[in-house]
């Protein structure tokens, strides 16, 4: 009988620690590594998407000044007033990269730099992406457009596509940014960019500036992923790419279980 309460007892404190290890806040100092990898998948789910409609699924300022200027094209005296597929792109990227952004609130009840969360909120990116691959699989259409007047994908299945692909960099831009370090959002770099042009540390290379270095590191691993998102739609296709990316998602998951927790202050 004292065996089975010894066990029992065993069980509960096993469950206790695991359950404190993955509410405790992770030191987002030491989080350099999930990170540069989220700014990676920005680049990486952006080439797939602009490749076939030049409408970028990460950086709405695009989006919002295209949805500008095609309500201005109601006033422009030739009284046009189709709604473009271009335009119905980009609202549809808007929209469901913001729905994205609200499912990160879940987070404000977890906490938002758990390593529960961080890993959940992760694989529900990393679900989202699947979704997505599997929606321009089945949509049959090219990945590559010609031209800007002539998008790669036009139907139903496409634009399935382009939400779920913009929800999980909604998702992510708000858990990056809640992360409160160096690298942002890991999605809108133009403010990286600015940041780091203003660093006064910029030009000091005799030793390691953070404020500086992460942000070089974001910008470098948003232009890898860029560079190889292109190049395997160009070999493997959209959904291929799209599957690809879902694999690097679910480990960026794993991975965020394994960074070291906040130091405690005594």
């Amino acid at each position: 009988m004292s065996g089975k309460q010894d066990l029992e007892s065993n069980d509960s404190t096993t469950l206790t620690s695991w359950k404190k290890y993955l509410l405790t806040e992770i030191d987002g100092d030491k989080a350099t590594a999930p990170l540069s990898a989220y700014c990676f998948m920005t680049g990486f789910i952006d080439a797939v998407c602009f490749s076939a409609i030049f409408v970028w699924c990460a950086f709405q300022t695009g989006n919002t000044v295209q949805l500008g200027l095609a309500l201005a094209r109601l006033f422009n005296g030739q009284h046009d007033y189709s709604f473009h597929i271009a335009d119905q792109q980009a609202l549809c990227s808007l929209v469901t990269f913001i729905i994205g952004a609200s499912i990160a609130r879940i987070g404000d009840k977890m906490g938002c730099k758990t390593r529960a969360w961080l890993a959940l909120g992760t694989l529900i990116q990393t679900l989202f992406t699947m979704a997505a691959a599997i929606a321009i699989w089945k949509n049959g259409q090219t990945s590559v457009a010609d031209s800007r007047a002539d998008p790669a994908w036009t139907n139903t299945l496409s634009f399935v596509c382009v939400g779920f692909m913009s929800a999980s960099m909604g998702l992510q831009g708000i858990m990056g940014k809640r992360t409160n370090t160096q690298f942002t959002t890991t999605v809108v770099l133009t403010t990286t960019w600015c940041e780091l042009m203003a660093d006064p540390q910029l030009f000091n290379i005799r030793r390691l500036v953070i404020s500086r270095d992460h942000k070089i590191l974001a910008i470098g691993s948003l232009f890898l992923g860029g560079f190889l998102g292109r190049a395997l739609v160009d070999v493997i296709g959209s959904a291929g790419t799209l599957g690809v990316g879902t694999g690097l998602r679910f480990i960026i998951s794993i991975w965020w279980l394994f960074v070291p927790g906040k130091a405690t202050k005594h």
